[in-house]
Order: structure tokens, then sequence, then C-alpha cells
């Protein structure tokens, strides 16, 4: 006889088979899925199926550098937004996605409209968070790169705090001798 945990882990299997996403099942019950996206280019996201119900979590970013308390606001303000879904933070202050589903109500529908939910809101949220907690990381990395002659390409989305299109200005600790980037 199946339990409704089993039928809930059928659910997630033949879902997951379904999708055209890698997915890893380490343990009955327990899934890694990766899911692709534009901006994050991959999110992982863990499905733990349990006796009462399953848990989605993704991580989404590593704890902001700065400005911690605007970034958590604007997480905060975005909840408002999602549907079946919540950013969450660790005792460390990384940021996740979050879901608990009662083990009754996983169908391959839910699944899929978890998975997609997650995917949407990691994707769309990432460069936000990364401008607002890490706005001096990305513009030490303009001007790193540029010192070295390396591809700024993947910070294209920033463009607007690239300190070399705001008339030559570079962080400090960031070395603007013209040589530098052929002592490498």
């Amino acid at each position: 006889m199946s339990t409704p945990r089993d039928i809930a882990i059928a659910q997630v299997r033949a879902e997951l088979n379904e999708l055209d996403l890698e997915w890893t099942e380490s343990a009955p019950g327990l899934f890694s899925v990766r899911l692709p996206g534009t901006r994050k280019l991959v999110t992982e996201c863990a499905l733990e199926v349990g006796q009462h119900g399953m848990n989605v979590r993704a991580f989404v970013a590593r704890k902001p550098d700065e400005n911690q308390a605007g970034v958590y606001r604007w997480l905060l303000e975005r909840n408002l937004k999602l549907h079946g879904i919540c950013f969450a933070l660790d005792a460390l202050g990384d940021i996740y996605l979050a879901a608990r589903v009662p083990v009754e109500l996983v169908t391959r529908a839910a699944v899929d409209r978890l998975l997609g939910a997650v995917a949407e809101s990691a994707d769309e949220s990432f460069n936000v968070i990364l401008e607002l907690g890490f706005a001096e990381s990305i513009r030490s990395e303009w001007a790193w790169r540029r010192s070295r002659g390396e591809s700024t390409a993947n910070l294209a989305a920033f463009t607007h705090l690239d300190p070399g299109a705001r008339g030559g200005v570079v962080p400090p600790g960031i070395g603007t001798d013209p040589g530098e980037s052929s002592k490498s």
C-alpha cells in the first residue's frame, strides 16, 4: 500500500522525467534540480519530500557585502508579489527561495509550477540583488578587468556601475598604473 509520501515522490519523479532539466535523487524523496536562467545562469533547487510535506529550497545569492538592510527590505517587498514561494535567509544571511507544500498536494502540476516560480524569481531578482548588495564589488571588478585587459562581457548588465564610464573614477584600492596590465 502506497503512503501519501510515496505517491508524492512518484509525482516528483514523473514530472522531473518529463521536464528538460538536469536532476538527481540522492536518496528516496531528496531531489536536486538545476534550473537554467539568463541573468542567474543556474539556480540549484532542492526538493525534499517528507512524511507531511515537501520542502523546496533554492540558493539565490550569498549574504550581501553592503546595504544589507536595503537588500533584505527589497526581498520582503518582493515577497508580496510572489505566489507559492518566498525569499528567506539562512543563519549566515545568504538568500534563498523557499516553499512548503503539504504532501497530499504534491502533484506533477504543483511541482512544475513551483520549479517555474523558483526559476523565474531567482532569475528576475538576481541582478537587482547584485546591484543593491554588491555595487562596490562590481565597480572594483570593472576596474580590475580593465586594468588587465580582461573581458567585461558578463558585466554588461552593470554598465551604470562602470567607474570608467563615469569619467575614469576608480574605487579606492584599485591600481590605476597604466603599465600594471603588462606586469601580469
